[in-house]
């Protein structure tokens, strides 16, 4: 397995990288298109090996959180590319993916919870994979709503797109700078500053929603279409 660990360690550091320039620079851009695709394929090259490497971890563990690594990163990416907005098979397959993901995150978390003390020590807890499992089947029925209208408006694509990215970006950054703290000085291990670094996805996250939802609200500002960068006014929406 040790190959495998240095691909897995070589696309998180990978993931990191191109996920922090995809923030930097010009959103619509050919910098940010090409940090984004790089970082869509570092982040399902990390899904992949983490599920091939999650059942020789001691203890075991499970490969669903590689899978949902690649749900989240491969709907993003394909939100970006469908400029038509509609819904297709690969939408349909993946909505269906996720919320057996989402029913076997939140089966653990009970079967967790309702276990004798020390039955199953160490994290993560039932809290957490309540949330998590909670958040894979807001995904899920998102996806379900999706394929049932058939069409996704400008604002909800981008939005779509944005959310799920930056929630692929929190798991790059929460699994290194909160899960591998070991490799880290000891004097940086716990400090608040890495927790501000693991959860800042999520306030770049709110900060471009609202910029996508309250745009008509806001003078002069205008948005990018993360997939193309090519100018457009439907539903009412500047992209350049």
């Amino acid at each position: 397995m040790n190959g495998i660990t240095w691909i897995h360690v070589a696309g998180g550091v990978t993931a990191l990288v191109s996920g922090a320039v995809a923030v930097a620079v010009r959103k619509g851009g050919g910098m940010h298109v090409s940090a984004g695709t790089w970082f869509c394929i570092a982040m399902f090259v990390l899904g992949v090996t983490a599920s091939i490497l999650a059942p020789f971890k001691s203890p075991p563990d499970s490969p669903i959180g590689g899978i949902m690594v690649c749900y989240f990163v491969a709907t993003a990416w394909m939100t970006a590319r469908r400029r038509s907005g509609t819904p297709g098979r690969f939408e349909k397959i993946a909505c269906a993916i996720v919320l057996v993901i989402a029913a076997a995150i939140i089966g653990h978390g009970f079967e967790i919870a309702l276990a004798p003390p020390g039955q199953f020590p160490g994290p993560p807890g039932p809290g957490a994979l309540f949330g998590l499992g909670g958040i894979c089947l807001l995904a899920g029925l998102l996806d379900l709503k999706f394929i049932i209208r058939g069409k996704l408006s400008t604002t909800q694509r981008i939005a779509r797109h944005l959310w799920r990215m930056c929630f692929a970006l929190f798991i790059a950054t929460g699994s290194f700078f909160l899960g591998q703290q070991k490799v880290m000085p000891q004097a940086v291990r716990g400090s608040p500053i890495l927790f501000v670094l693991a959860f800042a996805p999520f306030a770049l996250m709110l900060f471009w929603l609202a910029r996508v939802w309250f745009s008509r609200m806001i003078s002069g500002l205008k948005l990018h279409d993360a997939a193309t960068g090519i100018p457009t006014t439907r539903d009412g929406v500047t992209e350049i």
